[in-house]
């Protein structure tokens, strides 16, 4: 199990608080501290909300949905959770994770019904001593994925067994980096959170390199007579392919360290992490290799473009090209949409679009209410096709919705993702 360092940010009137005894402010604009815990290389990052109001709180939520825009790796929501609704607004505000605080009752029997409506993968059981979780183990098993222990004795127990399949976050203080070690070399520790990593965030690589996580060694691949593997490089969210490049072992082992790619520069025949000079560095979301082991594939967040021309994707020079269909549904959504916002800016003489933006949002919300019914007036039909043709005329509604209000498919598909 790959070992986890998870800074932690306690929110209090939308900014970023000690702890929680402690409300002593540390950063104004939490995003901040966003961005500096992603380039320390945090792998998940823990938001509390520490709001009793309600208005507060729903600060708080639009404050952690900056937090997971802003936020390159996973975000996990906690604090404030009473009810279905409010597990619901951290993972619509973009958590991968939520919380429940096994210390309200009422959320134990919570537990079940946010599980079974979200997938016991989202939920996390969070616990302060041993009795909160050995009282409650029946159902951690059955519907977390996780317990996190704010006391970090809480999962010692003489009956280990017990505790069998399930994995732990603890929360330590600020102890020594040994002690720390320690902590992350037991099987059960999932990750590690607390003062101990928010203390010592510019140090979570050496922390990482001192605990030894294992990968796929180097010599496990085919090299080529350079003593290199390739590498193709793919957009992580669109699968477009950006770029080749080539690794050696000290490469491949920095960008697993570090999380961004690193290739070995054939011309200059040093080492190259990719956006040094140009700014666009390219985060790894996934690496693999091919059944021969002779080539690697990277998914990667790119910032920027991967081509040092300027162009987003390095193959953008045809040899030949067939007419044909673009099958991938996104794509499609997308090229439709760029079709709707071109006739928004540029406008069409006779464009039934232009028609709809010229009368306005009452205009098209009515022919989206419209389109809905009819795909429900559809949906008795027992002819497939008339459903397919009433969907695709909602989903065109849609898009101009979309493109009248600034939502993007970008913005759509994370909003889907992250439910």
């Amino acid at each position: 199990m790959k070992k986890k360092l998870i800074p932690c940010i306690y929110l209090k009137h939308k900014m970023a608080v000690t702890g929680f005894d402690d409300l002593t402010v540390i950063e104004t604009e939490p995003v901040r501290l966003v961005q500096k815990f992603c380039d320390a290389k945090a792998d998940e990052i823990l938001v509390f909300d520490l709001s009793k109001e309600d208005k507060e709180h729903e600060e708080a939520i639009d404050k952690l949905r900056e937090i997971c825009e802003a936020s390159t790796v996973p975000v996990i929501g906690a604090g404030n959770v009473r009810r279905m609704e409010d597990i619901k607004k951290l993972l619509y505000a973009g958590c991968k994770r939520a919380c429940l605080n096994y210390s309200l009752e009422g959320n134990i029997e919570l537990t079940k019904e946010v599980s079974d409506k979200f997938g016991k993968d989202k939920i996390i059981a969070c616990v302060k001593d041993s009795s909160e979780l050995n009282d409650n183990l029946p159902v951690i098993k059955a519907y977390t994925s996780t317990v996190l222990c704010l006391d970090r004795d809480v999962y010692r127990t003489e009956d280990k067994d017990s505790l069998k399949g399930i994995k732990f976050i603890i929360s330590l203080p600020n102890i020594l980096l040994d002690k720390l070690i320690e902590y992350m070399k037991f099987d059960e520790v999932e990750g590690i959170t607390g003062a101990v990593v928010n203390n010592n965030a510019d140090d979570l690589l050496k922390i990482k390199d001192l605990v030894g996580e294992t990968y796929t060694p180097f010599s496990a691949f085919k090299l080529n007579s350079d003593g290199l593997i390739p590498v193709i490089v793919q957009d992580y969210k669109t699968g477009q392919v950006l770029m080749l490049a080539y690794m050696n072992e000290e490469a491949y082992e920095k960008t697993l360290r570090t999380g961004q790619m690193t290739y070995f520069s054939r011309s200059r025949q040093s080492l190259w992490l990719k956006g040094e000079t140009s700014g666009h560095f390219q985060y790894v979301k996934s690496l693999s290799y091919d059944c021969d082991a002779d080539t690697l594939l990277a998914k990667v967040e790119q910032i920027g473009a991967a081509c040092h021309t300027g162009a987003y994707s390095c193959f953008f020079n045809d040899i030949i090209t067939y007419d044909f269909e673009e099958k991938s549904p996104l794509s499609v959504l997308t090229d439709v949409y760029d079709v709707i916002m071109d006739r928004k800016v540029n406008p069409k003489e006779g464009s039934y679009t232009n028609y709809l933006f010229d009368k306005g949002i009452d205009k098209i919300l009515k022919k989206v209410g419209e389109e809905a019914t009819e795909i429900v007036i559809a949906a008795k039909n027992p002819n497939a096709n008339e459903i397919k043709y009433e969907i695709s005329d909602f989903l065109y509604h849609v898009m101009v919705l979309m493109a009248e209000k600034g939502v993007t498919w970008d913005e759509i598909m994370k909003e889907l993702a992250n439910r």
